[in-house]
């Protein structure tokens, strides 16, 4: 017989399944509380958006100042394009919300851009380089230009 079969304090420190649900259940909702990679997406995008809304508008101001034969079709295509950035970046500000987000301009350094972001009671910081931020820019507005002429397509057909 050993010193501990015979004490019967050493029973009571053996760890209880109850115990043991009660722990897995709060390292469940630690992850849960998390960032997805879909809402990092949705971070990504509603950071770029008004970059891009900024471009658009700019392009517009030089259009209005040209005086090329297309200008009232560019400026079309413009607007809308500009009309559509604006109904993704409501859309995805609510989407934030519901899902008890917030995005917060936080510093820039030489070729950093810094937000934090507020996630159900988690602070996070989240940075893109210029470089990122041209190539993810260039992209989606070749989305929306593309999304653009498929729309004139099937006007037209």
């Amino acid at each position: 017989m050993t010193k501990l079969e015979g004490n019967e304090r050493w029973k009571s420190k053996m760890i209880m399944t109850e115990h043991v649900e009660q722990f897995e259940g709060q390292q469940r909702e630690s992850v849960d509380k998390l960032i997805t990679i879909d809402e990092r997406t949705m971070v990504r995008d509603l950071i770029l958006l008004p970059y891009i809304d900024t471009m658009v508008g700019k392009s517009l101001k030089e259009i209005e100042q040209s005086n090329n034969i297309l200008k009232r079709a560019y400026l079309m295509a413009d607007q809308a394009i500009q009309r559509r950035i604006i109904q993704d970046t409501y859309q995805l500000q609510r989407e934030l919300k519901q899902r008890n987000m917030k995005v917060l301009t936080d510093e820039q350094k030489e070729f950093l851009v810094y937000h934090k972001i507020l996630c159900r009671g988690y602070q996070e910081r989240f940075g893109m380089t210029r470089d990122v931020m041209r190539t993810e820019i260039s992209l989606r507005l070749t989305n929306y230009t593309a999304d653009l002429g498929d729309l004139l397509k099937d006007n037209f057909k």
